[in-house]
């Protein structure tokens, strides 16, 4: 297919997506959390490799051989960001619905459900995988390494699930008390000699500072800008002096074999960057709205959201998938199976991130029905002459088949619905955190 054709229907479907998206739509908070989300993505394919060096396949990192790449973390260690964009539009969506009337249950079910409900896939697939396995002889060791590496994302969507159906009564906390907490533990376990299981106290404590501060912008706390330029310079200011003279490690992810992870549990020098992250996030708002208005950069973002949750449990099967379909060629592919202990190693990598990209795609295409299937009203789905909804799939197969310029499409207001719906052929983000 040529080129240019298929930047014309790209144009189509951007315009069409950018056509019927809601006028009142925060287009920002969707792009921070496509950005929060691939962030982790890109993070977890840099920083994690499956070596065949001891002869099983086993985990390693390349900052566990290469501390200087420890500010790599920093740029994808994004979880904050999430938790941010969680906590606001968590805040803003139980707002609404009290507004119309919805009990309490009702709204955190449906929250829930849809937030839920992709993860079932996730746990069918890999016990059946497990248990095939085992059968075929593989060892319990190298089955256990994989499957750590696909659950322990999950445990973020146990803790946001907790706060979200918690967010009535967060979104009156201030992030000082969290934050506090978080404090205290970190000088019982660090200065006083506490006992290790009381830093799993901050898996919640943690995750709620950036959480409160989410549910603190929805009602206008970060109206002006010197709230958010004042956490960006305390957090890293917070941060600097907590890694060189508090005795925190640089590297913001967990490093196999380092003494303290920042983030299993997270400790208070991952707080204080997340305190950061979160002031940038907030201060880019305006340049990000400006950006997301152009409907190309829109609608790149809009289909990421619409996939958010599928994108974030299905990467590390990608990424093990390409690895295990990798020792049918050799044990020992640069990049793939080797020690991350080089530049080298670096760049090969690299290389594989399409590779792995692609592997995604197929994830995508098998399993994004649990996540978008069944998450619109009934009523008010758009429906074409048929009676049929109109989906996600049906619109990218539409507009594959059109001829029509780009230039032909109708920009005009999007029909007036519901503040937690969206109507149209393509509903960004709603489907998956609508409130």
């Amino acid at each position: 297919m040529p080129v240019r054709e298929l930047q014309t229907r790209w144009s189509v479907l951007a315009d069409r997506i950018d056509a019927k998206t809601p006028v009142h739509r925060d287009r920002a908070v969707d792009a921070l959390r496509a950005f929060a989300i691939l962030g982790v993505v890109l993070g977890h394919w840099l920083v994690t490799a499956l070596t065949t060096a001891d002869g099983r396949l086993s985990t390693t990192s390349p900052l566990a051989h290469m501390s200087g790449l420890a500010p790599l973390s920093w740029v994808f260690q994004t979880l904050a960001v999430f938790f941010l964009v969680g906590g606001h539009v968590a805040a803003q969506g139980y707002e609404s619905a009290r507004g119309r009337g919805v009990p309490y249950g009702q709204w955190v079910g449906r929250r829930l459900g849809r937030l839920l409900r992709p993860v079932a896939a996730v746990l069918v697939l890999w016990s059946l995988a497990s248990g095939a396995m085992l059968l075929g002889g593989v060892g319990t060791d190298t089955v256990l390494t994989l499957l750590k590496l696909v659950l322990s994302p999950l445990w973020f969507l146990l803790v946001f699930a907790a706060l979200t159906a918690a967010t009535p009564l967060v979104a009156r906390l201030s992030p000082l008390w969290p934050l506090a907490v978080v404090a205290a533990v970190d000088a019982w376990r660090f200065g006083f000699g506490g006992p290790e299981w009381i830093g799993w106290v901050n898996v919640a404590a943690g995750w709620l500072v950036p959480y409160t501060l989410g549910a603190a912008w929805s009602p206008g706390a970060f109206a002006r800008r010197a709230p958010a330029a004042l956490l960006l310079g305390g957090g890293i200011a917070a941060t600097a002096a907590l890694i060189l003279w508090g005795g925190y490690p640089a590297s913001m992810v967990g490093v196999p074999g380092a003494a303290i992870s920042n983030l299993n549990p997270p400790t208070l020098a991952a707080v204080a960057f997340g305190l950061a992250q979160c002031g940038l996030a907030l201060l880019v708002r305006e340049p990000l709205a400006r950006l997301m208005s152009r409907p190309r950069a829109w609608a790149k973002v809009a289909l990421v959201n619409l996939s958010a949750m599928t994108i974030f449990l299905w990467h590390q099967t990608a990424m093990m998938a390409v690895t295990a379909l990798g020792l049918l060629i050799s044990t020992d592919l640069p990049g793939l199976h080797t020690v991350p202990g080089s530049a080298q190693w670096i760049v090969v990598r690299l290389l594989w991130l399409p590779v792995f990209a692609a592997a995604l795609t197929v994830c995508w295409a098998a399993f994004r029905t649990y996540e978008q299937g069944g998450s619109r009203p009934r009523s008010l789905a758009r429906r074409g002459s048929s009676g049929t909804p109109v989906t996600p799939s049906m619109i990218v197969a539409s507009s594959a088949r059109t001829r029509v310029n780009a230039s032909t499409v109708t920009r005009s207001a999007p029909t007036p619905v519901g503040e937690n719906a969206v109507t149209g052929p393509v509903a960004p983000a709603e489907w998956i955190f609508r409130a």
